[in-house]
């Protein structure tokens, strides 16, 4: 792979992270030509850090490292694009993403509003902050077996209405068994993003 390393300030070239399960962008680091080597020698990415003034390998304190799927160059080979599975939140918020923890300006909407990853970064935020007042931290706070309970619950409901319901009452009982099913994965310590991982497994085995 050719990168222009010329081009870039004192050697550096931007490098866009994306999440390689649900393509969200992660961050945006720098890299110099040792920095890609070592990225691409150990399949995890290590950025130039800039204020640091040497290597840095993201997650080396956190532990939350940056696993590299597929590296991409932009058509001028002057920017990179890596696709990694994270290990963690990449931001040092404790948020997924960097760009989460900052400002957002909203000139249109879009035509998705809200997506199931939307929903489960709610869920997230409201149990990690220990919301009081909210549904969604009173549930988990009832243990395991009540939100697996919930989602058995849920789930007949929604076979029922599959068969004899109207469609809306399928699609709103629908709704509420996913809801609860994201609640439960975070009770259990895990994410769409394990889940996605687990079904890609299968598929690559057929």
């Amino acid at each position: 792979m050719k990168l222009n390393w010329n081009k870039g300030e004192n050697g550096l070239l931007p490098v866009i992270v994306q999440d390689a399960t649900n393509k969200q962008v992660l961050m945006l680091g720098y890299m110099n030509e040792e920095a890609f080597e070592k990225t691409t020698s150990e399949k995890r990415v290590t950025f130039y850090s800039r204020s640091k003034k040497r290597l840095w390998t993201k997650g080396e304190s956190s532990e939350n490292y940056l696993d590299v799927v597929s590296i991409s160059t932009d058509c001028d080979s002057d920017s990179i694009l890596i696709q990694a599975n994270p290990q963690g939140p990449t931001c040092h918020t404790g948020k997924t993403s960097c760009f989460e923890a900052g400002e957002e300006v909203r000139f249109r909407e879009s035509e998705n509003k809200f997506t199931i990853n939307d929903l489960e970064k709610t869920i997230h935020q409201r149990i990690d902050d220990q919301v009081e007042g909210s549904y969604t931290y009173s549930l988990i706070q009832k243990g395991i077996n009540k939100v697996a309970q919930k989602v058995g619950e849920e789930a007949v409901e929604t076979v029922i209405d599959a068969i004899n319901g109207k469609e809306e009452d399928f699609i709103y009982e629908a709704g509420d068994l996913m809801y609860h099913y994201l609640v439960l994965l975070k009770a259990k310590g895990y994410s769409l993003h394990d889940i996605e991982a687990e079904l890609a497994k299968r598929h690559l085995k057929k």
